[in-house]
């Protein structure tokens, strides 16, 4: 029987909203390493900044972050004001969120 080839086990990667900072956090393995700091105005989602740890980025951790705030804005019945120019060229490339933007 061929042995079968080693493959390194993949992190643990979730997102969670953290009320008490105002944020979503992405966490591996149970640590924070990245986060959407937004507030909540009435019907209004304000997304302010999104920060990832250097040694975590390039692997779309922070696309996971925005696309849990807005599909959970869109669950709520909420719009979306884009400060944070990721979270603004996030929806830029991907239409689909564009009906969430406050006009």
């Amino acid at each position: 029987m061929p042995e079968q080839p080693v493959t390194p086990e993949q992190p643990a990667t979730e997102v969670v909203r953290n009320d008490e900072r105002s944020r979503y956090e992405v966490l591996v393995d149970g640590r924070v390493v990245g986060h959407s700091d937004f507030h909540v105005e009435g019907t209004h989602v304000v997304f302010v900044h999104t920060e990832i740890d250097p040694d975590y980025r390039g692997q779309d951790l922070a696309a996971r972050l925005v696309v849990t705030g807005l599909d959970e804005a869109r669950r709520n019945g909420h719009t979306v004001v884009p400060i944070c120019p990721y979270v603004r060229s996030y929806i830029q490339d991907h239409p689909e969120y564009a009906d969430l933007l406050d006009t």
